[in-house]
């Protein structure tokens, strides 16, 4: 091959590599420009986001069809009235009542003494009026032994008053430690059903502190939870105690609760309900709340003017007050929301997941 052949062939190379690199370079333009509208299309074209009614009083308004939501597991459920009592919120412990049964087993044990001291001087005292009979007819016995008599029969008075006395100041005591129904039960023989129960770990007492404002009385359960956790078990008032709490302020009052899941020496947070102080309005469940911006909002599913779509208006609820109950858990809310309104209980977080998304997207339009 000669010198010119090889010229001509190292030139058509050139070329093509020329022509191959103008084809990509302009190709690329035209793809990335198709990608780019498509997308926009795309994204234009399947906005769930609609403008918000002032009647609504929503945060955000999306409208989505009955089959998208079907198919995005979106459900809803219906709020029924629920009525709310106000309540006072406090701590208490849970004691150990060894030293109520201490007390208990002294004191009767002393009262047990004054009863056989009791019986020995009814039988002193029957002896010193057969001596003294003896002694009055023709001196049959003599003066020192009616003497003798009398003196015994002067000790076991003695005893007895040093029993009852002690008994007493058992009782006292057990009466600043402990209160006036306690003592009473304790000071019974035969134990009470209550105490029986204490006795048995059938039941525990515990003492909440609650504000000077506050008297509890007999109908009104105690609810016991878990400090910061869920209910335990309900209480029902004993009697008032009479030594406050040292680290709480306010007056103390004894309680009765199952022992089931409460142990001497646990603290526990405490919820009053008040008789006098009620309201109107729903609990939001749990399951319908998501957290946004450090708030609780839900989802409300509304009727759209559109056949065959709903509008869900995301919309700010109250957690002042929560509530821990058998049927439902959430947050009572008396003002926004009424019986029958509908809130997404299942796909909440989806729809604000699609409400922020295409938010986004219209800001970087702008």
């Amino acid at each position: 091959m000669n010198r010119k052949a090889t010229m001509v062939i190292a030139i058509q190379a050139i070329l093509i590599i020329l022509l191959f690199w103008f084809m990509v370079y302009f190709a690329k333009d035209e793809f990335e420009a198709t990608a780019t509208g498509g997308a926009e299309e795309s994204i234009n074209s399947t906005s769930l986001l609609s403008n918000n009614n002032a009647e609504d009083k929503g945060a955000a308004t999306l409208i989505l069809s009955k089959a998208s939501q079907q198919q995005s597991g979106i459900k809803t459920i219906v709020l029924s009235s629920a009525q709310h009592h106000a309540a006072t919120a406090s701590f208490a412990s849970v004691e150990a009542v060894d030293g109520l049964l201490d007390m208990r087993t002294r004191y009767l044990a002393a009262m047990a003494d004054s009863n056989v001291i009791r019986s020995s001087m009814l039988g002193k005292q029957q002896n010193l009026q057969r001596l003294q009979l003896l002694n009055e007819d023709d001196k049959n016995i003599s003066d020192s032994v009616v003497q003798e008599a009398r003196a015994s029969l002067h000790a076991e008075q003695a005893k007895l008053s040093a029993s009852q006395t002690l008994a007493k100041g058992i009782l006292d005591s057990m009466q600043q430690l402990w209160g006036p129904v306690l003592s009473a039960w304790a000071s019974n023989a035969t134990p009470k059903q209550e105490l029986d129960s204490l006795m048995r770990f059938q039941a525990v007492l515990i003492k909440v502190s609650l504000p000077l404002d506050i008297t509890p009385n007999a109908k009104t359960a105690l609810q016991v939870s878990q400090i910061g956790g869920k209910l335990i078990s309900k209480a029902t008032l004993v009697s008032a105690a009479p030594q406050a709490d040292t680290t709480l302020h306010g007056k103390t009052y004894f309680y009765l609760a199952p022992a089931k899941n409460l142990r001497a020496g646990m603290r526990v947070s405490t919820r009053l309900d008040s008789q006098n102080q009620s309201s109107k309005g729903v609990i939001v469940p749990h399951e319908s709340v998501v957290w946004f911006a450090n708030q609780a909002w839900v989802y409300q599913k509304l009727p759209a003017n559109k056949t065959g779509y709903d509008k869900f208006v995301r919309r700010l609820i109250s957690t002042e007050v929560e509530i821990e109950g058998e049927k439902m858990s959430g947050w009572f809310n008396s003002m926004g929301f009424i019986a029958g309104d509908a809130l997404v209980n299942s796909g909440a977080q989806l729809l604000l997941s699609e409400e922020l998304k295409y938010q986004i997207t219209n800001e970087n339009d702008d």
